[in-house]
């Protein structure tokens, strides 16, 4: 089996395991009691809380645990809009191809009256600075931007963006699920107030993550309770899973560099071989993308089809965001740079990691250029676009 979807989830590393297994067996106490076995899950927890903070150049009392990116995502920009209502101000930059833990969030607060604004993302899947600083007015609160997509990989210009938030006096989050392990990043060179992140998404466990706020920012409880983590984020903490996603996060920034060299030569390849079947099409910019993610369109084809002949053939691949694969509709991230409806649904997203072979490459190429061959071979719509009675969009 060939797994292509990391973008989905990772798995988790030999030393995530480990540290899990470790704490879970011999740090069992609860961190909030006083006694000796419970303060020393505590210094586990803090421990793990600097690694953390370490990581993204940030202090230790700046991060709060959380469940994952979802939950993290919704803590920043709630506390970020109650914050802005306390002084008028409701209004709220965005872009259109956000994660749905953002997007849904910021309908939320559309309802209770705050405006959104929704930048339109160009055909490169990049949204500049220059847009963020045009929309921002008097009345903003937030801009709310992801440092990579999690379809289509593209990375944005978060230093640029960082810079004209703090030269506004705006505060900006980023969710960066996506980027975090596999980009370097700095929030106090970027100017970042929050930041979202996820520890499954770099070989850590499923149901961790972590919220960035900067010093000064009063963040907005979502559960209510005890008074972990600062009293910002109630219930006994994950110890084991905290410990292990710190482990994997450290482990995953420890070769950036070499790391992304070798994995930016195998997502070459893969793009350069899709590119080979006619009428295919590459999703967002080729270089300001993340190391391991290629998304294609195929027309004439269903994506789910797609992903479904594929995965008899050995390989593990998605058509978009796990959040949303059983949804019938087309991704909204590849209507938002501009995919028409029959295009985006036959999409492929392959996330690969340093797991993957060259040989691994080469047999996706070859894969994914028979099960297209095949489904167009009896495809109406290909029949009518090869017939001419239909116009090619690729």
């Amino acid at each position: 089996m060939i797994y292509a979807d990391n973008a989905a989830t990772t798995k988790m590393s030999e030393l995530a395991l480990k540290r899990f297994v470790e704490v879970a067996s011999n740090e069992f106490g609860n961190p909030s009691s006083l006694y000796s076995i419970g303060q020393s899950a505590k210094d586990v927890l803090e421990n793990a809380r600097a690694d953390v903070a370490s990581v993204i150049n940030a202090d230790p009392r700046e991060i709060i645990f959380t469940s994952g990116g979802s939950e993290a995502d919704n803590q920043a920009i709630i506390s970020a809009a109650k914050l802005g209502e306390k002084n008028g101000k409701k209004h709220i930059i965005s872009t259109a191809f956000e994660h749905h833990a953002v997007l849904h969030t910021l309908e939320k607060l559309k309802k209770e009256g705050f405006e959104i604004t929704l930048l339109d993302v160009h055909s490169n899947g990049i949204v500049t600075a220059d847009e963020v600083e045009a929309a921002i007015k008097d009345e903003t609160c937030l801009v709310t931007i992801m440092f990579a997509n999690n379809e289509i990989g593209t990375i944005q210009p978060i230093r640029e963006i960082g810079a004209v938030c703090r030269k506004h006096n705006v505060l900006f989050h980023t969710d960066a699920v996506q980027a975090i392990g596999h980009l370097p990043i700095d929030v106090q060179e970027y100017n970042i107030d929050m930041l979202s992140s996820s520890g499954h998404k770099f070989h850590g466990p499923k149901g961790t993550g972590f919220l960035y706020a900067k010093k000064g920012i009063r963040l907005t409880n979502l559960i209510e309770g005890g008074a972990q983590e600062k009293g910002k984020r109630a219930g006994t903490e994950n110890v084991p899973g905290i410990a292990a996603m710190a482990e994997a996060l450290k482990a995953a920034v420890a070769n950036i560099p070499q790391h992304n060299d070798s994995l930016r030569a195998k997502r070459d390849r893969l793009i350069e071989g899709l590119l080979q079947i006619p009428h295919s099409a590459l999703n967002g910019d080729r270089d300001s993308r993340l190391p391991g993610n290629v998304n294609f369109c195929f027309e004439g084809i269903e994506g789910e089809s797609l992903l479904l002949l594929l995965d008899d053939k050995g390989i593990s691949a998605s058509s978009g965001s796990a959040c949303t694969s059983g949804s019938l509709d087309p991704s909204h991230v590849l209507l938002a740079i501009g995919r028409v409806h029959d295009v985006a649904h036959g999409s492929l997203r392959l996330s690969i990691e340093d797991d993957i072979t060259n040989e691994d490459i080469e047999y996706i190429i070859r894969s994914v250029r028979e099960v297209v061959e095949y489904l167009r071979g009896f495809s109406p719509i290909w029949r009518d676009l090869v017939a001419g009675k239909k116009q090619f969009i690729l």
